[in-house]
């Protein structure tokens, strides 16, 4: 959707102290949160007693006044943050072109977070202000509460660490002080198959306390910061704890009811007992300030807390990121898109404009597995093309956020079927993604470059990929990602070409060169 870009500037400009990001102005006491240009229009919009105190020259403009994310009631097509695209025939998968958009909208963008936000029901609803209260949408894959007690006593007696459990909680160590509607609860309970696809585990264990839970005698501690309490799918690998971050992110948005949403004044609470370490622990500091916390820092006792979300799921059925189901024809989700800007602001990853040459990252694998024997042989054609500008790197090596400065500076990445082809996520809207070879998983990195809108190669002619043996499963039995490759020289330079030529012809792609203020002011929001 187009915005102007001098518009979007001045505004920019007038709510930001120049070249301070994170410094934002006070409105009657009010911070507004850090986001990107186009973000922090919408997030006014939807707070419009914060864009009152804006001066009216700045907020009147047709397109910003306009100006939403997808999921609210009145937004129109043409305010959206982004339409999908879906060009061709649609037949065979929708009975019209609007019904296949809005089949892809529903299921991957912000047509999602609309429909978590029409099936919120209050499952425990409060009689006076300092009651507790719990709402959830269906089949408990988020919920919100205030003033709830979790017992957390029983955790010092368990002599396993807790991952994945569904007994973290038992009956009675969940309580709160309201109306609670057990017959609507229980009937939300289908989704318990797996701790990752719903609160049902935990919500299961509701309780009724007599009186209200902050003047109860009751809590050992009181949380007052807002907090998500998350139960996560794996932190070393890339693709599956970034279903974790993108849900966190969708959740901001089915819990915007308060202008503090996007704050990161929050807390963040593992549901496990393990010690939190990621290689890509760097992205919660886009949503909080504080550290996180695990079971760890509050067993043994019970915790009140003021205001609690528990948020969208890694493995939802039906879910977003992991178990999207995408309508053929269709990519450009703009929650997709809109995520990958948050996270680049908030980490504050710096952007540089393309100049004369096509920028290539090769991901270079230092794994037993799926490494590929002609690397040099492969690049070296690419590294003598004046066109192209080549860097072999092993991510591994470098910090998270080193790794994002490369991936948002890159038009073409090139890797092996592996997590590290989910930087995807935030290359540029032009960019292409090359998955050298999928190892016979044709659909993991394709759907995932479908939902980000960039575009994606993988190998054409299976004839000539050389793999070093059949592969050998661990667990016995041949398997495509269990060997290592050789790749066909003139087929791979091919390739690379069709995706550089891709590249050039994109809308998006600037044409014009750093030296220019405003291409690179555009580009930056």
């Amino acid at each position: 959707m187009p915005i102007l870009p001098i518009l979007i500037v001045v505004l920019r400009l007038s709510l930001v102290q120049a070249h301070q990001v994170e410094d934002a102005k006070h409105l009657d006491g009010f911070t507004l949160p850090s986001l990107p240009s186009e973000h922090l229009i919408r997030y006014l919009n939807t707070f419009p007693k914060l864009k009152q105190q804006l001066p009216t020259n700045l907020t009147a403009k047709g397109t910003i006044s306009s100006a939403c994310w997808g999921h609210e009631r009145d937004c129109t097509p043409a305010g959206r943050f982004q339409t999908p695209q879906c060009p061709g025939e649609h037949t065979g998968w929708a009975r019209s072109k609007e019904a296949q958009v809005r089949t892809f909208y529903n299921q991957a963008d912000f047509g999602y977070i609309q429909e978590q936000l029409s099936q919120l029901t209050p499952q425990c609803v409060p009689t006076y202000l300092g009651d507790s209260s719990l709402e959830c949408t269906h089949y408990l894959r988020f919920c919100r509460g205030r003033n709830l007690l979790f017992d957390f006593r029983d955790l010092v007696q368990r002599e396993e660490r807790i991952r994945y459990h569904m007994d973290v909680l038992g009956p009675g160590q969940l309580l709160g002080h309201c109306n609670l509607n057990r017959t609507r609860l229980a009937g939300e309970m289908e989704h318990i198959g797996s701790a990752l696809q719903s609160w049902g585990p935990e919500l299961r264990n509701f309780d009724v306390l007599p009186h209200p839970v902050l003047e109860s005698g009751l809590c050992d501690v009181v949380v007052n910061t807002p907090t998500f309490i998350m139960k996560i799918d794996a932190t070393y690998n890339m693709y599956h704890h970034f279903c974790d971050f993108f849900n966190l992110y969708a959740s901001l948005f089915v819990n915007q009811s308060h202008p503090a949403a996007f704050n990161t004044d929050v807390q963040i609470l593992i549901w496990e007992t393990y010690p939190y370490d990621s290689p890509f622990r760097d992205t919660f500091k886009a949503f909080s300030q504080r550290p996180v916390w695990t079971l760890s820092d509050v067993e043994g006792k019970r915790v009140c807390f003021k205001n609690v979300v528990l948020p969208l799921l890694p493995r939802m059925i039906f879910g977003l990121f992991y178990n999207t189901p995408i309508i053929q024809g269709c990519s450009n989700s703009g929650l997709f898109r809109a995520f990958s800007e948050f996270i680049l602001h908030r980490l504050q990853i710096p952007y540089k404009p393309p100049q004369q040459r096509i920028r290539i990252t090769y991901l270079s694998r230092r794994t037993k597995y799926r490494q590929v024997l002609n690397e040099d042989e492969l690049l070296a054609p690419l590294e003598a093309n004046d066109k192209y500008a080549v860097q072999r790197v092993s991510y591994e090596r470098l910090s998270f956020t080193n790794q994002l400065a490369i991936t948002r500076n890159t038009d073409i990445l090139i890797g092996m079927h592996g997590a590290g082809l989910t930087h995807l996520l935030f290359l540029p809207n032009w960019a292409c993604i090359f998955e050298l070879y999928n190892c016979e998983d044709p659909n993991c990195y394709k759907d995932l470059a479908r939902l980000r809108g960039v575009r994606y190669r993988t190998w054409e002619q299976r004839e000539l990929v050389y793999p070093q043996d059949e592969g050998h499963h661990p667990e016995g039995g041949a398997h495509a990602k269990f060997t290592n490759y050789s790749f066909d020289v003139k087929e791979f330079v091919h390739l690379v070409d069709k995706a550089a030529k891709e590249i050039l012809s994109h809308k998006e792609f600037p044409r014009e060169t750093s030296e220019n203020p405003s291409t690179t002011q555009h580009n930056e929001l």
